[in-house]
């Protein structure tokens, strides 16, 4: 298992491979639909973003609000695919690498390879165990948006694969291959 502190290296991000064990420590950005669409409005006017999107992984996740005493509530991955739409232009600006589940697009390989990002992949269900490998949460942006507010995260030994490397190397196509191989 590889430990991976961020912002990583876009040569250590080359270094990963599909299927890969991981662990995340460092900051991570917390994002879906909605400040997605957001994010791509402001690009688009040339307004400032609210954080660096310079070496940035964002997590697609909505997590719940935090009982006392913890820093966040549940945090468990969301289907990534709604987030392909944005993925070329982020990766434009900077992104690094994103964190959620389920296949990706085209569109998205083609991002990954062109701009040496990578994919990260989590456990669906496990919002409550993720939770635990976030050690301080803080609102950056769209706080209107509630669960979907950006927010910045920082991690330690947080639990990934490599979903999809900076060659295009899916864990799904990997993952199918060898159930045909069977």
């Amino acid at each position: 298992m590889k430990r991976i502190h961020l912002p990583a290296s876009r040569q250590e991000l080359r270094e990963l491979r599909a299927g890969e064990e991981v662990l995340l420590s460092g900051t991570i950005y917390t994002a879906r639909d909605a400040a997605h669409k957001r994010l791509k409005e402001l690009i688009e006017k040339g307004e400032p973003l609210p954080f660096d999107l310079q070496d940035a992984v964002i997590y697609y996740v909505g997590p719940t609000p935090a009982r006392p005493g913890q820093v966040i509530g549940s945090a468990g991955p969301t289907t990534s695919s709604r987030m392909d739409p944005y993925v070329p232009l982020l990766c434009e600006h900077g992104m690094a690498g994103m964190i959620g589940k389920g296949r990706r697009s085209e569109e998205v390989r083609q991002a990954v390879m062109k701009h040496g990002a990578v994919y990260f992949v989590t456990v669906g269900g496990a919002g409550a165990l993720l939770s635990k490998a976030i050690t301080a949460a803080e609102p950056v942006a769209f706080e209107d948006l509630l669960s979907e507010a950006v927010v910045r995260l920082t991690v330690k030994d947080f639990p990934c694969f490599v979903g999809m490397d900076t060659e295009g190397n899916d864990i799904y196509d990997l993952a199918d291959q060898c159930v045909s191989d069977r």
